[in-house]
C-alpha cells in the first residue's frame, strides 16, 4: 500500500506568536503544516514586548534573526526607580558587556513586528498553509495521528497536533481542564507617539517605576518614533480574564501618591487597552499521545519577567530540536520536549508571581525591596540572570540526555 503520510501536515492550534514559530520550526524539519486560526484574520493585539538574549537566540534557530533585530530598538540599560520617591533601586546596562555574556542583546519591539517577522519566514518556507476562522472545538488521535474538530463542523486530519492556542486553549481544555489562575492584577497598554512623550523621559532603556500595588512601564519602539506605556495595578473589582477597551478615570484612581514624573506617564495615551491578567499553575505532563502544548497554552505566565513570548520561541525550537533527535517520532519527541521544558517554564511562571510581589511592595517590603540590590554590580546581575538569558537551541535538549 503506497504510504501518503507525507503528503499529511502537522496540526498547529493557534497563528499568534507561538504558534507561528512552531510552524517554521516544523517546516525546518521538513513537515507540511497547517495553521488553524479561530480569528478571522492574523494579527497580534497588544503593544511592545521586551526580548531578552534568550528570545534573539531562538530567533536565529528558526533563520529570521536579521529580519527581527531590524524592527527592534536596542537599549541601553534596564532600570528600576521607586514610583514614590523617584530613587533609582536597579539599574542593568545592557550593552556590549552584556552582550558579550549572553551572546545576544537585549531589546524592545512591537508585538506585531515579531508576529510579522516569523510569518514572513514560514511563508517563505513553502510549507505552512493558514486557515482562519478556524476555532477548535474536539481533538481525536490514533496511532497513525489525530483529527481536529472545528465550531463550523469541519474535521482536519493532521500526523499530530500542537495546541498553541494561548491561555484559553481549547487543547488545553480537552487534556487538561484546569482553570486559569486570575491574578486580579490589570494592565493597560498603550503606545504614545514620540512628539506626545515626555522628553525628560525619553531614555533608551526598558525603565519601571515600582509602587506599592502597582507599577508603571515605558521604553521607545520602531525607532524611537514610539513609546510603549503600561501600567498595571491591583483591581479592586472581582477581575475575569479579560481585554477590553480601557478607561482612563480608572486608571487615574489607581494612581494616587506617586511621583510627578511618573504620573505624567498615565496622563499620554487618547486610548488604553485593558487587560485583566491570568496564569497557569505549572503542571507536569504537556504531552498526550499526538498532542502536545506550547506557549501559554502549556505555561501561561505574568508579564513581570518579560518573557511570556520569550518562553513560546525557545518552546517553538526545542520542539523542532526533539523531533530532529529521535527521527520526527511525535511521542517520542513530544515526550522530550516535555522533559526539558517543564521545569524551565514552572520556574519562569513562579518567578514572575515573585518578581510581582517585589515591584508592588508596599511598607516594610518597600524598604527591603529598594535595599535589595544596592551596590550590585554589573557582573553580579548577569550571573543572576544567566538561568534566563543562557539559553541557547545547541543546548535546549541538554536537560533530556543527562543521566
Amino acid at each position: 500500500m503506497r504510504d501518503n503520510r507525507k503528503n499529511v501536515p502537522v496540526l498547529v492550534a493557534g497563528g499568534g506568536i507561538g504558534g507561528i514559530a512552531t510552524a517554521l520550526a516544523l517546516a525546518q524539519q521538513g513537515f507540511e503544516v497547517e495553521v488553524l486560526e479561530q480569528a478571522p484574520a492574523l494579527g497580534e493585539i497588544g503593544a511592545g514586548i521586551q526580548l531578552g538574549p534568550n528570545a534573539f537566540a531562538a530567533f536565529d534557530a528558526l533563520g529570521i534573526g536579521a529580519l527581527a533585530r531590524s524592527h527592534a530598538v536596542y537599549t541601553e540599560e534596564m532600570v528600576m526607580h521607586d514610583a514614590l520617591d523617584e530613587r533609582l533601586v536597579a539599574r542593568i546596562p545592557t550593552g556590549e558587556a552584556f552582550r558579550q555574556r549572553f551572546g545576544n542583546p537585549y531589546a524592545v519591539i512591537h508585538r506585531a513586528d515579531v508576529h510579522r517577522s516569523l510569518l514572513e519566514g514560514a511563508q517563505a518556507t513553502g510549507r505552512v498553509r493558514i486557515r482562519t476562522s478556524c476555532q477548535v472545538t474536539r481533538i481525536s488521535q490514533d496511532a497513525d495521528g489525530v483529527e481536529v474538530h472545528d465550531s463550523q463542523g469541519g474535521t482536519h486530519r493532521g500526523l499530530a497536533l500542537i495546541g498553541a492556542d494561548g491561555i484559553r486553549s481549547a487543547v488545553r481544555a480537552q487534556f487538561v481542564a484546569d482553570p486559569a489562575r486570575v491574578s486580579g492584577h490589570v494592565v493597560y497598554r498603550a503606545v504614545v507617539e514620540r512628539d506626545r512623550f515626555p522628553a525628560e523621559l525619553r531614555w533608551n532603556a526598558a525603565s519601571i517605576w515600582v509602587g506599592p500595588d502597582c507599577h508603571l512601564v515605558h521604553y521607545p519602539l520602531r525607532g524611537g518614533e514610539q513609546y510603549n506605556v503600561v501600567v498595571t495595578f491591583h483591581s479592586r473589582e472581582q477581575e475575569t480574564w479579560s481585554v477590553r477597551e480601557g478607561s482612563e478615570a480608572e486608571v487615574r484612581s489607581y494612581f494616587h501618591g506617586i511621583c510627578a514624573k511618573a504620573r505624567r506617564l498615565i496622563e499620554l495615551p487618547s486610548d488604553w487597552t485593558r487587560w485583566a491578567t491570568a496564569d497557569r499553575e505549572p503542571i507536569e505532563k504537556w504531552a498526550f499521545g499526538r498532542v502536545a502544548l506550547l506557549g501559554d497554552a502549556a505555561h501561561a505566565t505574568l508579564q513581570y519577567l518579560a518573557q511570556g513570548a520569550c518562553m513560546a520561541l525557545e518552546d517553538a525550537v526545542t520542539l523542532g530540536q526533539a523531533l530532529s533527535a529521535v527521527g520526527r517520532d511525535f511521542e517520542k519527541a513530544f515526550a522530550l520536549y516535555e522533559q526539558v521544558r517543564v521545569a524551565r517554564t514552572a520556574r519562569v511562571v513562579l518567578s514572575a508571581r515573585e518578581m510581582g510581589r517585589i515591584f508592588h511592595a508596599k511598607g516594610v517590603e518597600r524598604q527591603v525591596r529598594n535595599d535589595l540590590w544596592k551596590g550590585r554590580t554589573p557582573e553580579r546581575f548577569y550571573d543572576a540572570l544567566e538561568w534566563l538569558y543562557g539559553w541557547r537551541a545547541d543546548n535546549c535538549l541538554e536537560t533530556g540526555t543527562r543521566t
